[in-house]
Formats: structure tokens, sequence, C-alpha cells
């Protein structure tokens, strides 16, 4: 599995989220790509503990869900996304790409860290596990919009 922490995959990242455009539509699903930008800031945001959201550990969650999110296995489309990480009020293309692109960039910074906080959901990853998450999600979104 690809990670961030790899700047070979850091770099395809990079090259991908920069080819999105205000036109880029969506194969699947309900957000737009400025929007997408901006839901795809959340799992970095909770990385860097820069999430002012609180989510409660899902014992579920964890049992079940927890291995899809850093192996090989592509996610489905239109997978049901948590309620408090759904961004459907308008945003702004450039800078939620700018933001983003900040995001990616610090958190593959952290390519050494020993030690994380546990996920708020899904608990303890190890380190190749939190940059393995990380390609995934980005990946999935940035497929959906064909990128």
């Amino acid at each position: 599995m690809k990670s961030l922490f790899d700047p070979l995959v850091l770099n395809e990242i990079e090259n991908r989220i920069n080819k999105l455009s205000t036109d880029s539509s969506a194969a699947w699903g309900k957000m737009n790509v400025s929007q997408m930008l901006h839901h795809c800031q959340f799992p970095l945001k909770t990385a860097l503990k820069k999430n002012p959201l609180t989510l409660k550990p899902n014992f579920l969650a964890k049992l079940f869900f927890k291995k899809s999110m850093y192996n090989d296995k592509p996610w489905r489309k239109n997978l049901p996304t948590h309620s408090k990480l759904k961004v459907v009020k308008t945003k702004e293309f450039t800078p939620e790409r700018e933001i983003l692109l900040e995001l990616v960039a610090k958190f593959s910074n952290h390519r050494d860290k020993k030690e994380w906080e546990p996920h708020p959901i899904f608990g303890k990853f190890t380190n190749e596990q939190w940059g393995q998450l990380q390609y995934k999600h980005l990946d999935h979104h940035l497929q959906q919009f064909d990128v």
C-alpha cells in the first residue's frame, strides 16, 4: 500500500491535487470539487491534532473497518460519511486547495514520528498505517474527480 510518507507518493498526490480545477466534476457522490478539498482536510487535521471535531470511539468500526482504512483494497464508491465530516456549505476552490496542499506537506514531514495520538474513532495506528490511511483517503477522492 502506498504511503503519504513516501516522497514519490507525496509528489504524485500533490500533482493530482494541482490537476483539479473549478470545472472538475465528480464521477460519484454529492460533493463538488471545493467541498471535496475541504473534506480531505479532516483526516490530516485529525492526525496533526488540528481538528476541532470531537468524534467518539466506535468499537464496531474499530473491529470491522479499521483494517480497511490502510489495506490495499479500494473503498467502494458512495461510502457513507460520518455526519461531522460531511461538507454541505459552499467552499472556495483556491483557498481549499492551498490549505489541503499545506496539510499534505505538513503531514508528510512527520514520516519519522514514532508515537501518534490514537485516532478518535479507530484508535491506535502505527506510523506506517497513518501514512497509508492518508494516502488511501486522498486517492479515493482524487479518483472521484478523475485525477
